[in-house]
């Protein structure tokens, strides 16, 4: 309430004597006046001083002593006593009124009551309560007010209206209410005397005092005045608790706030754990009335109701309450669940949008899976629809093990099956069922443990391929019909989710298998259920390529028993009508499709260089070189097949090998001759070995990284290869044939004074364009000289006096002079590398042929 400084506004000047005058005539209104309201006991509402908002409550606030106790009792953030926030921030002057007030508010000296007089009599009179209680008016014997209510006081200004000033009526109101002082005492902030108004209660005469101390009660509070002793317990305002505290207080009241009580802590899952007082001289309470207190537990029922006691000793002690229970003082209740489990819920999780929860019943109805998946939109997109399990844990031992379904007909609404209570419905992407012949789970079945490869996504972590590598080897039969698939290890790929949630999950889907091979679009493994049809699989693997032959597709499929001579029992099925879901798979069952046999081969060859047609041709099987010519048109004129320059794949390849396998004999003799010479004493004849072996490295890493060219020496001219068909080769997928121009040079490289290209002559043998290149060097060595033809083939040059200056020498051929290794043997471990050093001239001149041919 607001404190009333300000009496009623007056009527207005003559208003009461027309009142009276027309009350006296007969032919007024009964009623009040405008602005005097029949009950009159409204306050009027000045502004109101802005005062301070309770403080929040500080979570570092220090702890009280039953805090501190407590805490050390149990886990987790302290617990704070309830109910002393209450009185944060309370100021310290008298508490404000505002509103009506009460009938029954008591009147007492000071208070100041507005009387207006309507009728005969037509005055408004602002009087206050003298000391002595009573209420003077003019014409009229003092009448008692002090200790009698507002509506008594009315009723008998009503009463001497009516007697003594026949025809008028008469209005009363409080104007201003008088103060009072209140003493506070004991465990209160600011004990003494504190100055209310008349209308304050309990409440704020302690907020005036600053609150009540942690130390003090709050269910044991004192009122000791003029109408005697009684004791008040705020939980009844504060807390919801059973009661109804009287708060009103009177001029002479005493409020006394004893020491805390007997105090019980109430955490875990309720609505509002704290430290609770017991009621007053009470040293125990019913369980429920504190849970109670605490605004009740959070969940409805299934709760554990444990006890943290204090024996005779002082020792501390557990147990288990009932809800009927009493609980002592110092004792502290945690309401825990009872089982914190999940019931009657079902799931739906893999290859979805969103994983989804759903009642595992409801009603009298069970869940199902068409109920479960009845929206497809629930599904990503892309999924593997002829398997989806169900992981469903045994009733009896919670065992979880997995059950198979095909998604694709629970889809189409033609299956369907009744989920249990925590059951876990898993649907698997077609990425996800490609991992199963990745080279990670390929090498899981051989039994060898997942091992991180630089640059790979982590597959390492996968906890799915240690299963399988466990299971592989407990049982190596288990998964033969996988083993045996052929699939080649290329690319890694990250371990799939799924397989991280449920590692148990790819041994499973390898069982659940059947393996699809030859000419589909995408060969793999297909996990299925069991009489699934072969038209559904082929399906998943998108289709049949164009090069399948139906008529002996080979079907395979394990005895039941898995023990026998035979291991196997195959079939080779007539599928030409391509009716195939009358064949109907097994999980283990093997199919393969195989190439009908084609004229036409894998692949094109291509023609470069002087053909009247040069391109790409396909070509069949068989076909020879000499027929891709005549398809070309012919060789033009300036044609020079004698240097036709033919590469092929798999020859490159070969090559390839050799120059790794050059290398790695290059480095071991290197290493096994340095290492002979140190034995020997190789330091004293001032070697550097280091430089030596650092200088057979770099050459072995150049043949290393040299690129072969897959070239094949053949006969490339229509000529000859008619008169003589054997020398015609077979050509293959892939191949390239270029027939150069013929050319009008010959270039000699090496240790010569002037390397370079010259002029061909007719009849110049290899010394006479040595001699045009200035002739050798001084460290040249003649005798290991050689020509490489234009046909790739090479032959010694014949530069020694001996032989007379060698063969004639085509256009277009490379002249090599090596390097001589004699200067370098004083160097002792050269002199046993000489044969080696020997293989590296002529290897270096390899690696020029080769460069230079594949430039052109």
């Amino acid at each position: 309430m607001v404190p009333s400084g300000t009496p009623l506004p007056n009527l207005p000047p003559g208003a009461a004597q027309e009142a009276l005058q027309r009350l006296l005539d007969g032919g007024a209104t009964r009623g009040p006046p405008a602005g005097m309201p029949r009950a009159a006991s409204i306050l009027p509402l000045p502004a109101i001083a802005a005062q301070p908002l309770p403080a929040p409550v500080v979570p570092d606030d220090p702890l009280s002593s039953a805090e501190s106790f407590f805490a050390a009792r149990l886990d987790g953030p302290p617990l704070r006593q309830f109910g002393y926030e209450t009185f944060r921030g309370g100021g310290g002057g008298a508490a404000l009124g505002f509103g009506a007030l009460p009938e029954d508010y008591i009147l007492g000296p000071d208070d100041e009551v507005i009387v207006a007089f309507r009728g005969r009599a037509r005055q408004t009179l602002t009087l206050r309560i003298g000391r002595d209680g009573n209420l003077l008016l003019p014409d009229l014997a003092p009448i008692p007010a002090t200790g009698r209510s507002l509506k008594d006081l009315r009723a008998h200004l009503e009463g001497l209206a009516t007697r003594d000033l026949g025809g008028s009526e008469v209005f009363l109101s409080i104007g201003q209410v008088r103060q009072m002082n209140i003493f506070v005492a004991g465990e209160v902030v600011r004990p003494g005397f504190q100055a209310l108004n008349a209308l304050s209660t309990v409440l704020d005469a302690l907020s005036a005092t600053g609150g009540v101390r942690k130390t003090g009660s709050l269910r044991a509070i004192r009122i000791e005045g003029p109408r005697g002793r009684r004791v008040v317990d705020l939980y009844s305002v504060i807390a919801d608790a059973p009661g109804d505290a009287d708060l009103s207080l009177r001029e002479g009241d005493r409020i006394i706030v004893p020491p805390v009580g007997g105090t019980v802590a109430v955490a875990g899952d309720v609505a509002r754990p704290a430290i609770y007082e017991l009621p007053s001289r009470q040293a125990s309470a019913p369980l429920g009335d504190m849970l109670a207190l605490a605004g009740g537990t959070i969940r409805q029922g299934g709760n554990r109701l444990l006890v943290q006691q204090s024996d005779g000793a002082g020792r501390r002690s557990f147990a288990e309450l009932a809800p009927t229970s009493a609980v002592r003082r110092g004792d502290a209740v945690l309401v825990q669940p009872g089982a914190d489990v999940v019931a009657n819920t079902v799931r739906l999780a893999g290859h979805v949008a969103v994983p989804v929860t759903r009642a595992a019943a409801g009603g009298r109805q069970s869940q199902t899976l068409r109920g479960l998946i009845s929206d497809r939109r629930l599904l990503r997109n892309d999924p593997y629809v002829r398997l989806g399990v169900v992981w469903r844990a045994d009733r009896q031992t919670g065992q979880r093990n997995f059950r198979a379904f095909d998604l694709g007909r629970v889809l189409e609404g033609r299956a369907n099956m009744p989920l249990q209570e925590g059951d876990e419905v898993i649907v698997f992407a077609r990425s996800d069922i490609a991992f199963l012949t990745s080279p990670a789970v390929q090498r899981a079945l051989r039994g060898e443990a997942p091992t991180p490869a630089p640059n790979a996504p982590p597959v390492a972590d996968c906890p799915a391929l240690t299963s399988l590598a466990l299971a592989s080897r407990a049982s190596p039969q288990r998964y033969a019909h996988v083993k045996g698939a052929g699939f080649p290890e290329i690319g890694a790929a990250p371990c799939p989710q799924v397989y991280l949630d449920y590692p148990d999950l790819p041994a499973f889907m390898l069982d659940q298998s059947v393996v699809l091979t030859g000419e589909v679009r995408t060969p793999g493994l297909f996990p299925i259920t069991d009489d699934t049809g072969l038209d559904t699989v082929i399906a998943a693997a998108g289709g049949l390529s164009d090069a399948a032959d139906l008529r002996v597709v080979e079907f395979a499929r394990e005895p039941p028993d898995g023990g026998g001579a035979i291991p196997l029992a195959r079939t080779r099925l007539d599928l030409t009508s391509r009716n195939f879901a009358a064949v109907r798979l097994s999980a283990r069952d093997t199919i393969r499709i195989p190439r009908g046999f084609g004229d036409r081969d894998t692949g094109p060859v291509i023609l470069l260089g002087e053909f009247l047609r040069p391109g790409t041709y396909d070509i069949r099987r068989g076909e020879r070189l000499s027929e891709v010519i005549a398809r070309a048109g012919g060789l033009t004129p300036q044609a020079y097949p004698y240097g036709a320059v033919f590469t092929r794949q798999s020859v490159r390849e070969r090559q390839q090998e050799g120059f790794a396998r050059t290398a790695r004999e290059l480095e071991t003799s290197l290493i096994q001759v340095a290492s002979g010479q140190a034995v020997a004493g190789s330091r004293g004849t001032g070697v550097d070995l280091g430089a030596a072996i650092t200088a057979g490295r770099e050459l072995a890493n150049s043949l290393r990284e040299a690129r072969a060219a897959g070239r094949m020496v053949v006969e490339a001219n229509p000529v000859i290869l008619a008169a003589r068909p054997e020398l015609d080769v077979l050509l293959e997928p892939g191949d390239i044939i270029a027939i150069p121009k013929r050319p009008n040079e010959v270039t000699v490289v090496g240790s010569v004074l002037n390397p370079g290209s010259l002029q061909f002559r007719s009849g110049w043998r290899a010394s006479d364009y040595v001699r045009g290149s200035g002739g050798t060097q001084r460290f040249a060595d003649p005798s290991r000289a050689f020509i490489v033809l234009p046909n790739g083939q090479s032959t010694a040059a014949g530069l020694s006096a001996w032989q007379q200056g060698g063969p004639p020498v085509p256009p277009g051929s490379l002249v090599v002079v090596p390097q001589d290794p004699s200067p370098y043997e004083t160097w002792g471990f050269v002199r046993d590398l000489t044969q080696v050093l020997g293989q590296i001239s002529v290897s270096a001149a390899a690696l020029a042929v080769i460069a230079r041919e594949a430039g052109n």
